[in-house]
């Protein structure tokens, strides 16, 4: 081989690694734009539980009023609704119990068609009140035996994708006494069939209960399902039924035992534990009480014992870290960073080999770590975007040795699409979840960019641009790598932040915002939370507060809970809730409050926007052609075609037990 022929070989080597680089440091940038973007949206609700915590440490009436507002949302088997017909196809089986395999057949011949996928609203409650009945008599924790099955199967999060579900039952065989499952919590919630999941695997305990052993995750939690679409699902599905459906779910929600422990040796729970976790303390504890995780719990008179609270947490919401220690989550906000010596105190302390959990997405569906003594499964594949990243279920034979199935469902969407394509279906989603994340901060950037701007160019320098995304949004992003596609066809030397505007205005990102839930939607459409902090207000439980209750109540939040507002201005908006004029708020005029500074919220930005698109811009009075395209480019590659659910359209493999 002449000289020549080597330096071309070398050029090619070195091209090629330099391309693979770019496309790894790609991935690893959209990975943590999904992930940090998914926690910021979770740390907003995990703030409604730091809300709760610190009202009941300073305000002695709130877990009395905590008591009043739940009790009236924990009834929900002891009620007899009234069942309305609803509108539309609805699947013509009829179910009965005791629930049978015959019946598991039907329902998933009709849930995975795109059309006509409904049960009649009454085997939906037939399902939950049987469901909630049974799981209500089963301990804390679910003891599981590979005794009889030899094996046992074990799921994580699933989180509304059907399909996923689908491809485990079609690969791995229906639960029997020789083939147990474990479902590991977060059924319902970003997917659009999480209630046919819900009903599916509920449907599957009925039929199979010592063969299915079903644990609560951080989901399943009407907080969170305000927030992340479950309700507004059930809502889409049932509209004249869905208040009566939400209370049954509630209902099973309560019930759903706290985690699994396997042979005596695998402990299987949601999130993980913290330094404190006991459990034996959760064994004993009255789960009923916590219809909510982020919610007070019903105490019946009880004292709040916030320790125990704390103890659900910590299993639901925590994660495991590489470095050593335990340290408030502050990623998530809520529950806590466990290291390798947290686990190896806590197997040591309760005689386990090693713990399962789910919580959190990975590439390749699992992911072991502290010296393979903590290992997380998840089940949802394509779950932030088609092709983003690999589902997986694991099998454990009478060794509890872990064997891993890989898979990917409705494969053939991505089979015909080159690696460059796949990739760029997955940074349009990562780009629009940013987008949509960003707007929440639009006017506080545009402030901020003019601040660095004092001539009206438009453009400012590339650090003080990563800076203001940073300080504004706080997402922890690499802003760097991300300017040439959030603010596009800017040079090397500055950035033209309009451009990044004009692109959070686009008719793309403004839909998938539109279609989302923001916080306060959240929380007015979960009623139950503000219920609840209206009968703290209310000291003297008279169903109006009046102005010297705020004013104690504000004096408290002052001191003890500091915020952007001072008392004063405080004051001043709890007499605009006062929408009568009789000096008192009744729960009715609290509610309306909330709703209509959301409007106002709303019909403000649609004022600014048709201001904006009136007024010349700083630049042009249109979006350049670089943001047009990169939005036409987001809105085509983010399109989603619903199709019947074929589980044999997969791509599955075994993975060997990592050494």
């Amino acid at each position: 081989m002449d000289e020549n022929a080597i330096r071309a070989a070398i050029f090619i080597q070195k091209w090629f690694r330099r391309h693979q680089a770019r496309q790894e440091m790609r991935k690893r940038c959209n990975w943590q734009i999904f992930q940090n973007v998914e926690y910021a949206c979770e740390q907003d609700q995990a703030e409604l539980y730091k809300f709760f915590n610190d009202l009941i440490k300073h305000m002695p009436q709130a877990v009395e009023a905590g008591n009043k507002c739940n009790s009236q949302r924990c009834s929900g088997l002891e009620k007899s609704g009234t069942l309305y017909e609803e509108s539309g196809d609805l699947a013509r089986i009829e179910l009965e119990v005791p629930i049978q395999k015959s019946h598991i057949d039907l329902m998933i011949d009709v849930f995975r068609k795109k059309r006509g996928n409904r049960l009649h609203p009454k085997y939906v409650c037939l399902i939950l009140r049987e469901a909630a009945k049974s799981l209500k008599q089963m301990p804390n924790l679910w003891m599981v035996s590979t005794a009889v099955s030899q094996q046992v199967t074990i799921c994580g999060d699933l989180h509304g994708k059907l399909d996923d579900l689908l491809v485990v039952l079609y690969k791995n065989g229906l639960p029997s006494a020789s083939n147990p499952y474990v479902f590991n919590g977060d059924f319902v919630d970003r997917g659009k069939r999480g209630l046919e999941v819900f009903l599916l695997l509920l449907s599957l305990y009925l039929a199979f209960p010592n063969a299915v052993f079903l644990n609560r995750g951080n989901h399943e939690d009407s907080v969170m399902n305000a927030r992340y679409g479950f309700i507004r699902e059930v809502e889409g599905k049932y509209p004249r039924n869905h208040k009566y459906l939400l209370s049954l779910i509630d209902e099973v929600y309560r019930w759903l035992p706290l985690g699994s422990i396997l042979n005596n040796r695998v402990l299987i729970v949601h999130g993980g534990f913290s330094d404190s976790t006991n459990l034996d303390l959760i064994k004993s504890i009255d789960r009923g009480k916590y219809v909510s995780i982020l919610r007070p719990p019903l105490m019946d008179g009880e004292a709040l014992d916030k320790a125990e609270w704390q103890q659900i947490f910590d299993v639901m919401w925590s994660d495991p870290q590489a470095s050593q220690g335990c340290k408030p989550n502050q990623l998530r906000g809520a529950g806590v960073w466990f290291g390798p010596d947290t686990t190896e105190s806590f197997l040591k302390r309760h005689r386990l080999s090693y713990v399962i959990r789910s919580h959190e997405c990975k590439p390749n569906g699992h992911e072991f770590m502290h010296d393979n003594k903590v290992i997380t499964i998840f089940s949802a594949s394509n779950y932030y975007a088609i092709g983003s990243n690999k589902g997986a279920y694991m099998r454990l034979n009478n060794q509890l040795v872990p064997h891993f199935v890989q898979y990917i469902s409705a494969a053939s969407q991505t089979k015909e699409l080159s690696f460059k394509q796949r990739m760029g279906i997955v940074e349009c989603a990562a780009l629009k979840e940013l987008a949509v994340r960003m707007r929440e901060h639009r006017d506080e950037l545009e402030e901020e960019f003019q601040k660095y701007d004092p001539d009206d160019s438009g453009c400012i320098t590339i650090a003080k641009w990563c800076f203001v995304m940073e300080s504004v949004t706080k997402l922890g992003l690499p802003w760097r790598l991300l300017r040439e596609k959030l603010a596009p066809g800017t040079d090397s030397q500055s950035v033209n932040y309009i451009r990044t505007l004009d692109l959070l205005d686009t008719d793309v990102i403004m839909k998938a915002e539109a279609d989302g839930t923001s916080v306060m939607d959240a929380l007015y459409a979960n009623k139950a939370s503000l219920e609840t902090i209206f009968n703290i207000i209310d000291a003297d439980h008279s169903g109006e507060i009046t102005l010297d209750e705020f004013e104690k109540a504000i004096d408290l939040l002052v001191t003890h809970m500091p915020g952007v507002y001072s008392k004063d201005e405080m004051l001043e908006k709890c007499r605009m809730m006062d929408l009568n004029g009789d000096g008192k708020v009744d729960l009715n005029e609290f509610l309306e409050a909330f709703r209509l500074s959301d409007l106002h919220r709303k019909e403000q930005q649609e004022e600014y926007l048709r201001k904006r698109s009136t007024t010349k811009s700083i630049i042009s009075q249109h979006p350049s052609d670089s943001v047009t395209k990169l939005a036409d480019t987001i809105s085509k590659n983010t399109v989603i075609i619903e199709r019947d659910i074929d589980p044999t359209d997969c791509e599955a493999k075994d993975v060997e037990q990592k050494s």
